[in-house]
């Protein structure tokens, strides 16, 4: 039997495991948007959520969701492309993460979500159609070049803005969830690949039945399989939550300076390491200062998008903050 021509698990069994692993996939990143969403009310220094073990936390979560969507594609596709399914899919994917973009740039304009988890996934969903009918062995090396790309690829040439999705950009990108194609199409890939290699093996059957005790069982089949409406509610939820506990019990009151240094070191942190993003975000806070537009940048009356001056302090305190 060739590696395309893959069997297929019983049609009458439905593999509600998978559906527990995206619940559970989908609850830990719930939990790690607590520790974010208290962090941006000042609970936690700066970047805490961006370093250390939050951060291999927060990498794990994303790549074990990524590899679930390259997984759920080759099982939904793998006999050809069910275009009406997967269109209506990814008009849902597309229509929320805007909403998601459309949101953060309100509520957070200096580092607002422009391409997130929801834009990554849809992207991926387009891109994974390409490898669909490739072998597993080849999937498996695109996913590691994939991976590798940021180490070697990237370049200046990428600091466009229009090519921050593509995660080769040399400069600090500031956005509170950047989830670009390099590296992140890989483990998308690497779930594909491991579909392939399981379904050539008929070791799929393995996902299929329940787990103990059956009250879990339920509730995690229920999230996983209603993973979009979850993420979208889930963190207005839980900072609505968060919000109320600082109206009881307010973390300390922060000066303008120390809020946009906060936002800044935070949102850096989520990409660099923290003796970078102190340098960086010390620079741009004098030179706004020197500039006489902090005031402007913090209340956003102008941001670094569309800011020929913001674009020129970025790049000259991402010089600046490279240097030991």
């Amino acid at each position: 039997m060739s590696q395309t021509e893959t069997p297929a698990p019983p049609a009458t069994s439905r593999l509600g495991k998978l559906d527990v692993l995206r619940g559970i996939a989908l609850i830990a990143m719930a939990t790690y948007h607590t520790g974010w969403d208290f962090e941006f009310f000042g609970y936690m220094e700066p970047g805490t959520t961006g370093h250390g073990a939050w951060k291999l936390y927060a990498r794990i979560i994303a790549s074990t969701f990524l590899v679930l969507v390259g997984f759920s594609l080759v099982l939904a596709h793998r006999n050809g492309i069910r275009w009406r399914s997967f269109g209506i899919r990814l008009v849902q994917i597309i229509a929320a993460s805007l909403a998601i973009t459309l949101v953060t740039r309100t509520i957070t304009p200096d580092s607002f979500v422009f391409f997130g988890i929801l834009h990554e996934i849809a992207a991926a969903s387009v891109l994974g159609l390409l490898f669909l009918r490739l072998p597993a062995i080849v999937i498996a090396a695109a996913a590691a070049a994939v991976v590798a790309a940021p180490h070697y690829l990237a370049s200046a040439a990428f600091d466009a803005p229009a090519l921050w999705p593509l995660g080769l950009s040399e400069m600090p990108i500031r956005s509170n969830d950047y989830v670009p194609i390099f590296p992140w199409f890989g483990p998308v890939l690497a779930g594909m690949a491991l579909a392939k290699t399981m379904l050539h093996l008929d070791l799929m059957r393995i996902f299929a039945g329940t787990i103990r005790p059956a009250w879990l069982d339920r509730g995690l089949r229920f999230i996983g399989q209603h993973s979009l409406a979850f993420y979208l509610i889930h963190q207005p939820v839980l900072i609505s939550c968060v919000f109320l506990i600082a109206q009881v019990f307010p973390p300390a009151t922060l000066t303008p300076h120390e809020v946009f240094d906060r936002e800044c070191t935070r949102s850096c942190s989520a990409d660099n390491d923290r003796a970078f993003c102190e340098r960086f975000c010390t620079c741009t806070v004098g030179q706004l200062e020197t500039q006489k537009i902090f005031d402007d940048v913090y209340t956003g009356k102008r941001n670094q998008d569309n800011d020929p001056q913001l674009q020129d302090i970025t790049g000259m305190c991402t010089q600046e903050a490279m240097q030991p």
